[in-house]
């Protein structure tokens, strides 16, 4: 059950430093700028910078969260991809390439912010999009039932203590060509697994000497050798190695954003069991277009079992 949300008073909320609307581009901004912020399917129908999603996002909410995040973000990737390789680069390109680089931290963080947020968004509907049938015997089969699935998402993203994302995601086993599984990253952490490889000790953004030799130099041999192993030894086995040893091929078909800035706004911190992050995850569950799920997941109508 939905639990009310908490409506903060008008004049407890802080005010906004910037219009609803985002600021519009000049043209020479447009020409110099790869990429720009894309609308989503349902926003001009549903006039989403004034209505948001009924019942998940207020309008207020879904211009921080969308419009002027969203915004932010692109605007620091075009600064940081100006007059470089990556200038000509798609945005999840740019995530992958760098994820094991740890002199492009900074830039991996705002590219897989950007698809992240966006997935997510992209994903919601503000009217009811009821669940492909196809697609909710697949569930069934991974989870036992909906209800399962819901409460492992909700619950999931409400436990989390830092901002990051839960996704659910498509995993083929042996005999389940449709299986899927819950998967969390933080931050601006991304679930392909490509990127998996990416691990460090310390944070390259901060960390003193980020841009000195030696301590690349050792950042890089420590995640070559997590990511290949023995076989970093044999460059025709590095090179066919896809995956982070016990790495598994996954596709995201879906995810919830539990960064504060989505849902603080309309939600609050939850203090004396009154809206909070879980009210929100519940909300969330009845906003998804779970039409584009299945198209994620690339089921088709007559693959109603896991043997086809």
């Amino acid at each position: 059950m939905i639990r009310p949300r908490l409506r903060i008073s008008s004049a407890a909320r802080p005010r906004l430093a910037v219009p609803i609307q985002a600021a519009r581009p000049s043209f020479a901004q447009q020409i110099r700028s790869r990429h720009t912020l894309q609308p989503l399917p349902y926003e001009e129908k549903f006039n989403t910078a004034e209505n948001g999603i009924p019942n998940f996002l207020s309008g207020p909410a879904f211009n921080i969260a969308w419009t002027q995040y969203q915004t932010h973000l692109i605007e620091k990737l075009n600064t940081m991809i100006a007059d470089t390789d990556f200038e000509a680069r798609q945005v999840k390109d740019i995530l992958l390439m760098t994820a094991r680089e740890p002199s492009q931290a900074p830039l991996f963080n705002y590219a897989s912010m950007i698809h992240n947020n966006a997935f997510f968004f992209k994903h919601l509907s503000p009217e009811p999009v009821a669940m492909p049938e196809h697609l909710k015997l697949h569930l069934e089969q991974s989870f036992g039932s909906i209800e399962t699935l819901r409460r492992e998402m909700v619950y999931t993203a409400a436990a989390m203590f830092a901002p990051g994302f839960v996704w659910l995601v498509k995993s083929p086993q042996l005999g389940l060509p449709h299986a899927f599984r819950i998967l969390t990253t933080y931050a601006a952490g991304s679930p392909y697994p490509a990127a998996h490889w990416r691990r460090q000790p310390v944070d390259m953004n901060t960390a003193a000497g980020m841009n000195d030799e030696q301590g690349l130099a050792t950042a890089q041999g420590y995640i070559e050798n997590a990511a290949f192993g023995a076989g970093k030894s044999n460059p025709a086995v590095a090179s066919k190695l896809k995956f982070a040893p016990g790495g598994t091929d996954v596709q995201p078909v879906l995810c919830i954003n539990t960064w504060e800035h989505v849902w603080l706004w309309d939600y609050g911190f939850g203090a004396g069991g009154q809206g909070g992050k879980l009210a929100y995850a519940e909300a969330w569950w009845n906003a998804i277009n779970w039409e584009m799920v299945a198209n994620e997941a690339n089921i088709k109508r007559h693959q109603m079992t896991g043997t086809l």
